[in-house]
């Protein structure tokens, strides 16, 4: 994904289709947020689209320019608390969720971090090669990155659920890619590659539960 305006609009449509079916599977109120994310996550796949309209100028400008905006309030200001409090909604086991609620208390503080400076200024993005260069001028980028990672990766991995963890292995992986890639798409190359990830989200929903009938989890279980 990522190679053009086309294949983000073809991947965000299925894996939106793929997430609103998910969500007709949901078996309780639980399994909810964490059969969301296909949905999320594809909507944000047809959001970059546009933005790759609006930088090849096939849209008008400001089309574009609200497409940039609106990826990136979803990358930074959404998905970095969003992500540990569905997954901690989920968890059986009373201790992992509770530190999962602290990572999700960790991803607001970086999601306020990021919008604020995007809110500063200046935003940017630039197509560069087959992936869009998103650019906000922020201080201490390693630290805030650091705690992004924690947030959302460790929060999957934390999980007692096999399909959760797997996920979590999943974008664990594009983040040490990215890494020794050292590329400027890292947003827009890993929230792809988290879209993808979540069909098979999607795809343990249309044919059971999200939740493992033996979870590896030793603790209390959570009662919600």
């Amino acid at each position: 994904m990522c190679l053009s305006a086309e294949v983000d609009l073809v991947a965000g449509l299925v894996i939106s289709g793929a997430g609103i079916d998910a969500l007709r599977h949901a078996e309780n109120r639980r399994e909810i947020a964490v059969a969301a994310m296909p949905v999320v996550l594809g909507a944000h796949q047809l959001v970059e689209a546009v933005a790759w309209w609006g930088l090849e100028g096939r849209v008008p400008e400001v089309a574009g320019e609200i497409a940039v905006w609106a990826y990136l309030l979803v990358a930074f200001g959404l998905l970095p608390a969003y992500v540990p409090a569905a997954v901690a909604r989920l968890e059986t086991d009373a201790a992992r969720a509770r530190s999962m609620r602290h990572l999700a208390v960790i991803g607001a503080a970086v999601s306020l971090v990021l919008v604020a400076a995007m809110v500063r200024g200046p935003v940017e993005a630039a197509v560069g090669g087959r992936f869009i260069a998103y650019e906000v001028d922020l201080s201490y980028g390693g630290l805030v990155v650091a705690g992004y990672v924690a947030a959302t990766c460790g929060a999957l991995l934390l999980s007692s659920h096999r399909i959760i963890l797997r996920f979590g292995l999943f974008n664990l992986a594009a983040v040490g890619l990215l890494a020794w890639l050292q590329t400027s798409g890292f947003a827009s190359l890993w929230c792809a590659w988290a879209a993808l990830g979540s069909l098979g989200l999607a795809l343990r929903l249309r044919h059971g539960s999200l939740v493992d009938d033996h979870s590896r989890g030793l603790g209390r279980p959570v009662t919600n």
